[in-house]
């Protein structure tokens, strides 16, 4: 599937996918599944279900630049953690300000979403076992980063980045990070775009998540 566009029917087609190839892997440990909310959800839910592991809640969200909240310089993470991309902040001349309330905004939004998404845990619960890191695909790989470094502090036995689709700049940036990186569609184009390896795309709703997630009780993987 190497550099092949619209290759997923939608995220839980991708995450159809990215279980059966996970299945085949040897874990040192039982695994975790941690989706990164929304767009990790449903491949979370597919793997979680094809491995009979528990979903949880891998809460990042990027640290938004002042004037175009699409595009972020850092993230922060369900455990509080921030990672900013430093010469990204210098490049943008961003004052002292300006950061501080964009962490604090994303601090916020992450504080709402465990209560919303967790069930009001703050952690994925992954001592001594596999934690399988999961989102719809890797622009950058700055999200699927902090994940990896806050999912350490968990002291898990291994960690996994399960993804879709991504850019080989990112597998190759996470690699570096991770344990074992495992991306179906790696393509090499400079204009990458996660979205173009899927037929039908669209932004997760809270709904579409709590939704998913009614599921995932009902099948007591959550």
């Amino acid at each position: 599937m190497r550099d092949r566009l619209s290759v997923f029917e939608n995220r839980t087609d991708g995450g159809r996918r990215l279980a059966a190839t996970l299945s085949s892997l040897p874990m040192a440990a039982e695994p975790v599944i941690c989706a990164i909310p929304a767009g990790g959800i449903p491949p979370g839910l597919e793997v979680a279900r094809a491995l009979k592991a528990p979903l949880r809640m891998a809460v990042v969200r990027k640290v938004q630049v002042p004037w175009n909240p699409e595009a972020g310089f850092g993230a922060v993470t369900w455990n509080g953690q921030v990672f900013l991309n430093h010469p990204l902040v210098n490049a943008l001349a961003l004052s002292d300000a300006e950061v501080n309330a964009a962490v604090a905004k994303a601090k916020k939004n992450v504080k709402e979403r465990i209560a919303k998404f967790a069930g009001g845990r703050e952690e994925p619960g992954i001592e001594n076992r596999t934690a399988i890191l999961i989102d719809d695909g890797l622009a950058t790989g700055y999200t699927m980063l902090a994940a990896i470094e806050a999912a350490r502090a968990g002291s898990p036995r291994e960690i996994i980045a399960a993804i879709p689709t991504g850019s080989l700049h990112a597998v190759n940036f996470i690699a570096r990070k991770a344990d074992l990186v495992v991306c179906l569609n790696i393509r090499t184009s400079h204009t990458f775009a996660v979205a173009q390896a899927y037929e039908e795309w669209h932004d997760i709703t809270d709904l579409e998540v709590q939704e998913l997630l009614i599921q995932a009780r009902d099948m007591e993987l959550f």
